[in-house]
């Protein structure tokens, strides 16, 4: 067995042990209050969550004179949290995925998820000592918030993390975000990645309100991940990577109303510390509306422009073609059908570096939360 899979397994037994003593002390609890209403303390102990996706998929323009591709595509994630205690939670979903392409076309076609499988979401605990500080341990989302540039947010790496926010007047905080995670990804990668986040988050919640963000994300171990192709378009000699990967990622955020049409606009800049050269990146985008809501309209436009080694490109966006050197607009329209479901047509149109052809990319999204 390897080292990582050994502290894998390790890690599971030691969540398994505390889930176990935790599910004691919580029937231990309930035997002092038999009769006082314990289905109605069950309710609000235990939740289930989920969300569907699927999608329609066509690209054309691909280059070496690849057929265009066309595919269809879903996804289901489900499970459940359980308040073990007051500031004590756990965490575990599940992933089904099922597509018309097969798993053996995913590497050509820059895939960051199998297009069947079913396999494991989320498991984490996680630990809550005051109002403004968590603890979380396990398998769970990145816990910066990164653009599509920087983070693809459906991966799902597992490792520790530290979050604590400061308040900075009554409605202003600043934010203070650490973790290391192992970054399984697909093919038995053994990548690390530590994470350093700060963030000041001015007006949090009112009608406008902004953040500056400050990131650092840094990737180590990849010669695995190398090997198996998911480095993509970053500069590879001799079958391994050329530079190091040590991002520093900023942007800024603002959130406002005209004619009660939510406003977004953000603008990320990243740079590559451990690269010479072609190591910078930017994404600005523009959003109006909310398809999240119900007959509600969204519109949005993105430019992103990512320089070959400003990302690690296996760990990037994949609703993008190309993941890094690269630049393209996104253009999209969202509608919300009801609280639970909503459409978006994205239209993609991204010219890799060195090609004279623009490859474009159209995809039809039905999503469901719950």
């Amino acid at each position: 067995m390897s080292a990582h899979g050994a502290a894998a397994r390790a890690a599971f037994c030691l969540l398994a042990v505390f889930a176990g003593a935790t599910a004691a002390m919580s029937v231990n609890a309930q035997d002092a209050i038999l009769g006082a209403g314990e289905e109605e303390e069950a309710a609000r102990d235990w939740s289930g969550f989920g969300d569907f996706w699927a999608g329609y998929d066509h690209v054309s323009g691909l280059p070496n004179d690849r057929d265009e591709l066309s595919r269809v595509r879903a996804r289901l994630r489900a499970g459940a949290f359980w308040n073990v205690s007051p500031g004590w939670e756990i965490v575990a979903s599940a992933r089904l995925a099922r597509g018309s392409d097969s798993n053996d076309d995913n590497r050509r076609n820059n895939d960051n998820e199998r297009s069947d499988g079913v396999g494991l979401d989320r498991l984490f605990v996680r630990w809550r000592p005051g109002e403004s500080t968590s603890v979380t341990l396990g398998k769970t989302p990145l816990p910066l918030e990164l653009s599509p540039m920087v983070w693809d947010q459906d991966l799902r790496p597992a490792g520790a993390a530290l979050d604590h926010s400061f308040a900075l007047g009554e409605f202003d905080r600043l934010q203070l975000v650490a973790g290391w995670f192992a970054g399984q990804h697909l093919y038995g990668d053994e990548s690390r990645i530590g994470v350093l986040g700060l963030g000041w988050r001015w007006h949090e919640g009112a009608p406008t309100q902004a953040a500056a963000l400050l990131g650092y994300l840094d990737f180590g171990d990849l010669g695995k991940l190398t090997r198996e192709g998911l480095a993509r378009t970053n500069t590879i000699v001799g079958g391994r990577l050329v530079n190091e990967y040590r991002l520093l990622d900023a942007q800024l955020v603002g959130r406002t109303a005209l004619a009660r049409w939510p406003i977004e606009a953000r603008i990320d800049y990243v740079h590559n510390l451990g690269a010479d050269g072609v190591n910078e990146g930017v994404r600005a985008s523009l959003v109006a509306g909310d398809r999240t809501k119900p007959r509600g309209w969204e519109f949005g436009y993105v430019f992103q422009r990512i320089q070959r080694d400003a990302v690690m490109a296996a760990f990037n966006s994949d609703d993008w073609w190309f993941h890094s050197a690269v630049r393209g607009h996104m253009l999209w329209v969202g509608y919300g059908i009801d609280a639970t479901w909503d459409l978006r047509l994205g239209g993609f149109h991204e010219r890799r570096d060195g090609l004279d052809e623009y490859t474009d990319r159209l995809r039809l999204d039905l999503t469901a939360r719950w």
